[in-house]
């Protein structure tokens, strides 16, 4: 494993522990609404903090983009770090959360860790080195048409504008899939389909620390992650398509066709 990867592990697993311990005490913690529909709890901003801790003691020169509100200028290594992915569902006691922490070098996604503390889950991956589950090589699956495929995706919760885009995709691919699934952490979800739970994926309105670490676990998997336009602008755009090899232009030609509809009617508004 990678220097960096064993960090990012010590990390993930530090700030999960955290987790775990608080998850049986949800009635207790401060939380609030960093916007609409999106809350952070006291336990999002001390896993971090960990986080970002065993970061730097490791690499004080690196920089650090974290969603609650750690930011430290790197040039050449970035860590993205979203501390507790589906914290809605963790406060509700839902257990279907994780930590996502991924590296980019000099621009470029180089190493990703998604830990799921519940299940005990470990997923990683390296830039040409393949993506792992507990030291298990992962594949995205071989599912080739979508009338057998299962789809994840996620509501637009920041981007009320854009419910009805998501409607529109659903009514057709529900129509057209064996089945979708919504389960509230898009970090978790990316991973699925790069260990073939999930045969696609797609929402919008993403930040860069919900999708870079499952980015790269999708690639190095075998998948294919796109934008909504086929483009490569994910991190900036948070609109992602992803699938396997197989069955992702199927998939992105519907999300494709869907969104042009709707970018054409919303100018002409």
């Amino acid at each position: 494993m990678h220097p960096l990867v064993n960090i990012a592990v010590t990390a993930a697993r530090r700030a999960g522990k955290t987790i775990m311990r608080k998850s049986y005490r949800v009635d207790q913690l401060r939380f609030s609404l960093k916007e609409a529909r999106d809350f952070v709890s006291s336990v999002d901003v001390e896993a971090e903090q960990q986080i970002v801790e065993t970061i730097l003691e490791a690499y004080p020169n690196h920089g650090i983009i974290a969603e609650e509100n750690h930011s430290i200028p790197g040039k050449e290594y970035e860590w993205i770090v979203d501390p507790l992915d589906g914290t809605t569902n963790f406060l509700h006691g839902i257990p279907q959360f994780c930590v996502s922490i991924a590296i980019r070098h000099r621009g470029k996604l180089a190493h990703a860790v998604i830990y799921d503390p519940v299940r005990e889950e470990l997923f990683t991956a390296s830039n040409g080195s393949g993506a792992h589950l507990n030291d298990r090589r992962i594949r995205a699956s071989a599912i080739q048409i979508l009338d057998y495929a299962l789809i994840g995706t996620g509501f637009p919760f920041r981007e009320r504008d854009s419910v009805d885009l998501w409607i529109d995709i659903f009514r057709e691919l529900s129509k057209k899939t064996s089945g979708v699934r919504r389960p509230g952490s898009a970090a978790l979800d990316l991973a699925y389909v790069a260990c073939g739970r999930f045969d696609g994926f797609w929402e919008s309105g993403l930040k860069i620390w919900d999708i870079a670490a499952g980015a790269l676990l999708v690639r190095e998997a075998g998948g294919i992650i796109t934008d909504f336009e086929g483009e490569q602008n994910f991190l900036d755009t948070g609109m992602v398509v992803a699938g396997n090899s197989h069955l992702y232009d199927d998939l992105a030609q519907i999300v494709e066709r869907k969104y042009k509809v709707y970018s054409s009617q919303k100018r002409s508004a």
